[in-house]
């Protein structure tokens, strides 16, 4: 959809009309390549695919699969053509679907305007006098095309006393704006109005009086203006009335012929091929006493997504996809289905489901006809005598087939008698070719069924596990796939439908050259690295626009810098490591750390499960930062760097950073995937196994047992004792904890190891001996902790004041060098 939009702002250049339709074509072909191979970039992202195979609507296979989409609708009994009003751009000079339309500001004139009622119909109403319906609008150009005026068929209406009517709802409102002057003389159901006549006061012709639910009481007089050929509740209001549909106006916005041949204007042939926008004054003009009011506002006002100029409804005659029938071997409407299974998929986040589901519930009929150069055509022959499009299996399947072998163009170079079936009954001479192009929005719609249910492509069952976009495409892709799908299938084409915001600045503002705030991908790239990029996205609530700036990056680097550091740490100290020691068997840190590192990465992994790869990274970088790097890896290197190579203690806390290295690094391969495949290439054999790649390994959950190590005791006791080192080290009456030896009566420090307990404060010891001169205490649920200086000597080899003499080596330490 980009590259077209792009090509098109290319061609305004020269406009389309000036290429011969085959040079288009080409062009759109040069571009179209030039612009995949955007792909490269996705690459050095570190995104997987199948790059040497990948899907492009182009490809001839995809086209006729496209194809087969729409004949499969149409097999369906879901595709019908007829004239009815569509959102029309004028200036690219082609039908859109609800898709392609963008709101804009736009100013407008807001008028109300008088229909007399005719003769017979005051005697039917047994009204005497002025009696005129007030209708308000605001687009006068339509004026001409009035074929009736809808009442609510609920509401009371009322005739004032200078000989108006609107709705009693509305009445007060329309004296507080000086519309109506007069005193309510007259009540009025509705249903007394019902096929009677109005007098179109521009052109004399009958305007005719009916009722629809449609007619709201929040603005307005109650009394609605209805051109079945330039509104969608006009249309279909029209058509339970037998309501003429009048379409005076070309596909360039201007008025055409047909005002001089119904006489719909005064001097009709002063309008003709001028714009409607440009027409608005002279019919105002008109007008006459019948103008009431009329003043001018800005309003949300609908615009073409490419040219940007407003747009209007035109009565054409188009194709369309009824949402409100009832596909071939289904009970169900197709709206119907697309609204169940829109209950049975996933949503993230979960506002995406109602977003969706209004839009399914409330839109129209979608219109999948384009009058464009180039596209996918709407490949159907009509018999020319009868107007009869052509849908024989045979038939359709024979142009799939020539589309496989020489793509659409074909359509546009062939002649009839190479694309007809030769068996097909029919003669070349009595058919021609529809000549309309499909919706960009049917080509994107209908990927599910070319890629995933042609078995071209290594892609994947159906249907999808996930489809993934902006927020902006529950209004597109999403909705014509599903539509397509249950059209087809009866199913939606995705279980999961994940949608994310769009990039901003620090400020929350969008990005723009001209505010020079735009970070482009590959500037962060060439600074920072892809993985950078890629933690950055991980680390952000993708459920809401995403913040991105220099001092962004920067912290997200600082987040890479210290897991990337955590690894290099754990790898360095388990390179030595050839036999894992078994949870049962490890110190009792070594398990607390184990069994708290499977509460965390259970949580992360289903976080990442769900897609919340914000809560899931955070709940990860609070566990390595606190817990496994702040504590557990500073209080181990006593024992990694001075216990013997083959202790039980070291081993078991190697074990243990095995297991957590292992299941850490599977957690997030898929977010720093280039640091994955490094430290897979430099893992030792206790991690890596018999494995190549990252793709071979297989994540499970670390297999731990309940661990008596009361956390939270702990550490309460470990930040108490902290806060007494802070406030020595400022005193300058310590330079290192392993100075220091604690005394404690506490029993839950009693059932621990002495070592572990040394190592949990990183002190040269824990014990119950009273201490002559203390340097601070503190208490922890009552019990007691008193601090002071480590009566014995410094071992120069692990630092412990464990020495019986200065320059000896503790008993430790002269067993391992032994």
């Amino acid at each position: 959809l980009t590259r077209k939009r792009k090509l098109d702002s290319q061609c305004l250049v020269k406009r389309v009309k000036e290429f011969p339709e085959d040079r288009l074509i080409d062009h759109a072909k040069e571009f179209n390549v030039h612009f995949s191979a955007i792909y490269y970039q996705f690459k050095k992202l570190g995104i997987l695919s199948d790059w040497e195979h990948p899907y492009l609507t182009m490809d001839y296979n995809f086209e006729a699969n496209i194809y087969r989409t729409l004949c499969d609708v149409a097999n369906k009994g879901l595709l019908v053509e007829r004239s009815k009003p569509v959102f029309w751009s004028w200036a690219e000079r082609t039908a859109l679907a609800e898709a392609e339309v963008e709101y804009e500001d736009k100013e407008s004139h807001s008028i109300y305007v008088a229909f007399e009622l005719s003769d017979e119909s005051k005697i039917r109403a047994s009204i005497e006098g002025d009696a005129a319906l007030v209708i308000w609008t605001t687009t006068p150009w339509t004026l001409p095309a009035n074929v009736g005026i809808s009442l609510n068929p609920e509401e009371k209406y009322v005739r004032s006393s200078d000989g108006y009517i609107v709705a009693k709802e509305r009445y007060h409102a329309m004296v507080e704006q000086e519309i109506i002057k007069g005193k309510i003389v007259q009540e009025f159901d509705a249903a007394i109005f019902e096929n009677l006549h109005a007098i179109n006061p521009l052109n004399g012709r009958r305007s005719h009086i009916v009722l629809g639910d449609h007619v709201l009481m929040d603005s307005g007089t109650g009394c609605v203006h209805t051109a079945p050929g330039h509104g969608e509740d006009d249309y279909k209001i029209g058509l339970k009335y037998n309501l003429d549909v009048i379409m005076p106006v070309d596909e360039t916005g201007c008025f055409d012929a047909t005002v001089v041949r119904e006489k719909l204007l005064p001097n009709p042939e002063e309008f003709v091929g001028k714009h409607i926008f440009k027409s608005n004054d002279a019919i105002l003009e008109y007008l006459g006493s019948s103008l009431l009011h009329v003043n001018t506002f800005v309003h949300s006002y609908p615009h073409c997504w490419r040219s940007h100029t407003p747009l209007i409804f035109r009565a054409t005659k188009q194709w369309f996809i009824s949402v409100d029938d009832t596909p071939h071997g289904e009970s169900r409407t197709l709206r119907d289905i697309a609204v169940d299974d829109i209950k049975k998929t996933a949503f993230y986040p979960e506002t995406g489901r109602n977003r969706l589901n209004s839009m399914v519930e409330n839109r129209p009929d979608w219109c999948i006809s384009r009058q464009r150069d180039w596209g996918v055509p709407i490949a159907f022959f009509r018999v020319k005598a009868t107007g009869k499009v052509i849908l024989d299996e045979k038939v359709v399947n024979f142009i799939a087939m020539v589309f496989e072998m020489q793509g659409s163009d074909a359509w546009y170079n062939l002649p009839i008698e190479s694309l007809l079936y030769p068996g097909s009954g029919y003669k070349a001479d009595e058919l021609e070719k529809v000549t309309d192009i499909l919706d960009v929005w049917f080509d994107s719609g209908a990927t599910w069924n070319a890629v995933l249910k042609s078995r071209n492509y290594d892609a994947g069952t159906f249907p999808a596990d996930l489809y993934l976009e902006g927020s902006d495409q529950h209004r597109g892709w999403f909705q014509s796939s599903l539509f397509l799908s249950a059209a087809i299938a009866h199913q939606a084409p995705y279980k999961t439908v994940l949608t994310h915001g769009f990039t901003v600045d620090a400020k929350g503002e969008k990005m723009s050259k001209s505010k020079g705030n735009v970070i482009a991908p590959d500037k962060v790239i060439k600074q920072y690295g892809s993985e950078i990029l890629r933690l950055w996205v991980a680390m952000s609530d993708y459920q809401g626009d995403l913040k991105i700036s220099d001092d962004i990056l920067k912290q997200t680097a600082e987040s890479y810098r210290k897991l990337r550091n955590t690894f290099r740490f754990l790898m360095a100290n388990i390179n030595d490591l050839e036999t894992m020691v078994a949870f049962e068997e490890m110190g009792i840190l070594d398990q607390w750390i184990v069994s708290k590192a499977d509460d965390v990465f259970r949580t992360v992994h289903r976080a990442f499960s769900e897609y919340n790869f914000v809560n899931g990274m955070g709940v990860l970088n609070h566990f390595v930062v606190n817990e496994l790097s702040g504590i557990y890896m500073d209080l181990t290197k006593d024992r990694l760097y001075c216990d013997a190579k083959d202790a039980l203690h070291r081993r078991s806390s190697q074990s243990a950073m095995a297991m957590i290295a292992k299941n850490m690094l599977l957690l997030l391969a898929p977010v720093l995937t280039y640091t994955a495949d490094e430290i897979i290439e430099h893992a030792p054999a206790i991690i890596k196994e018999n494995h190549e790649s990252i793709f071979d390994f297989t994540y499970h959950n670390l297999e731990t047992f309940s661990v008596v190590f009361d956390e939270s005791y702990m550490l309460q006791a470990r930040d108490a004792f902290f806060e007494v080192v802070d406030r020595l080290k400022k005193e300058k009456t310590l330079k290192a904890t392993l100075e220091l030896v604690i005394t404690t009566t506490s029993s839950t420090l009693s059932v621990l190891e002495a070592t572990e307990v040394e190592d949990w404060f990183v002190v040269s010891g824990v014990n119950t001996q009273e201490i002559s001169e203390p340097l601070g205490s503190f208490e922890v649920d009552g019990d007691s902790f008193v601090i002071g200086y480590a009566a014995l000597a410094k071992c120069p080899r692990c630092w412990k004041f464990k020495s019986s003499a200065k320059e000896q080596l503790c008993q430790r330490c002269s067993e391992v060098l032994a």
